[in-house]
């Protein structure tokens, strides 16, 4: 079963790049995203990355946070973080259950070969944890963009 806008989110409990376990459920009454990368250090998610960290703030003003999932282990988001200086929580998810909880599990073509991997996929989640937004098939720097986009969208604004 896949997911899709209105559902309720997965609640999840996983650690960041500081071993802090986060649950979905601590941030209710706020907007959510949730954002799914193949992998720490590669240049999309690096590009993806950066383009949420210098959103942080206007996604801030929006009442947003943003959190980072991929199968990286906690060690190595810690090292992408301080790398990048990222301003939010990577969480770490080796077991993919999280991932495939939100179907970011799947076939896709990397260099024209048929690889499994994490999906670049992008949730946006309303104050309630309800699904908002489902970004797919964005570049790696326009996820945050449209992310925001909905945030302001929901909110009535521009």
């Amino acid at each position: 079963m896949s997911l899709k806008v209105g559902d309720p989110a997965p609640d999840f409990a996983l650690p960041d790049q500081h071993g802090k376990v986060h649950r979905l459920s601590d941030y209710r009454g706020r907007y959510v995203v949730v954002y799914f990368y193949p992998k720490d250090f590669t240049p999309g998610c690096t590009r993806e990355a950066r383009a949420f960290n210098e959103a942080l703030d206007a996604l801030a003003a929006e009442g947003a946070v943003v959190l980072g999932i991929s199968a990286d282990d906690v060690e190595r988001h810690r090292k992408f973080a301080e790398k990048l200086g990222l301003r939010f929580p990577l969480l770490a998810d080796p077991e993919k259950k999280v991932i495939q909880a939100y179907g970011a599990w799947g076939t896709k073509n990397l260099y024209g070969k048929k690889v499994e991997g994490t999906m670049r996929y992008t949730f946006v989640l309303d104050p309630e944890g309800r699904i908002l937004k489902i970004i797919k098939r964005a570049k790696p720097e326009e996820h945050m963009e449209k992310a925001l986009a909905a945030i302001q969208e929901a909110k009535g604004g521009a």
